[in-house]
């Protein structure tokens, strides 16, 4: 079960993208479901605290729209569904774990600025971490079909063993680019989170080494728009002082979607 402080997170942040106007335009929206596969490199699982690296299997469901306020995204992760219930699965960290997110960007009168907030949760046997992002984004559009949604904002953090509290802020973007090749249509994308300013209070890592006070978090990624609105995607997962983990660590993550 969520934690209070995370409840509230989540429902705050739907409730500020249900408010707005009923009859507001949209623009764009997208609705996708997926089965996927992380494959830690051997040098992620080697450095790993506890040998707490596995790959697993996850599956997602995700979705955006843009509307003529601002815009929504979300997306809610189930990893290792095949192991709901297995205490001894769970013990050699391959349980049953939730992740979900969601995001809304409000836009400040006709420009491309944007009041912007996120809460991400991830859930695991007897663990928990939520963090909230309140700032500012930015809207870039070209019309070569690049685009890109920079943000900043202030990072709030509640965590099982840390506890809840201030804890410095986070800068990063999200960008796409739509492309053809032989015909064929393809696509990347990139999210990334750059965290600075961290508290000791948030730095302690699985192993008992002290993070650094800024981490990086993110994936690039290639997409094959197949027809009958299927898509194939290989992700680079990448991160550096996060995960509880005080190195740098990656992995190919393999997706099969379908678009609705």
């Amino acid at each position: 079960m969520m934690n209070k402080f995370s409840t509230l997170a989540v429902a705050g942040a739907a409730a500020l993208a249900m408010s707005a106007p009923a009859s507001a335009e949209q623009l764009y929206g997208f609705a996708t479901a997926s089965v996927n596969y992380l494959d830690w490199t051997d040098k992620a699982e080697d450095r790993a605290s506890f040998g707490g690296k596995k790959d697993f299997m996850y599956l997602e469901v995700e979705g955006g729209a843009g509307f003529s306020w601002g815009d929504v995204y979300g997306f809610f992760d189930i990893e290792n569904p095949q192991n709901l219930g297995d205490e001894d699965a769970a013990a050699e960290g391959k349980g049953f774990r939730i992740a979900t997110k969601g995001s809304v960007a409000v836009n400040i009168g006709q420009s491309n600025w944007n009041l912007y907030g996120h809460v991400y949760h991830f859930e695991d046997t007897g663990f928990f971490d939520t963090n909230v992002v309140l700032g500012a984004s930015y809207d870039i559009f070209t019309k070569s079909g690049f685009w890109m949604k920079p943000f900043i904002g202030a990072h709030i953090e509640n965590q099982t063993f840390a506890g809840n509290g201030f804890n410095g802020y986070m800068a990063g973007w999200v960008l796409g680019y739509d492309f053809q090749v032989g015909g064929q249509k393809l696509s990347i994308s990139q999210w990334h989170e750059t965290e600075f300013g961290r508290k000791d209070q948030f730095r302690n890592g699985a192993d008992g080494r002290q993070l650094d006070s800024y981490g990086q978090n993110g994936a690039v990624a290639l997409w094959w728009h197949l027809p009958n609105n299927f898509t194939a995607g290989l992700q680079y997962r990448y991160f550096d002082q996060k995960l509880g983990d005080a190195n740098y660590g990656d992995a190919l993550i393999y997706t099969l979607k379908y678009n609705f």
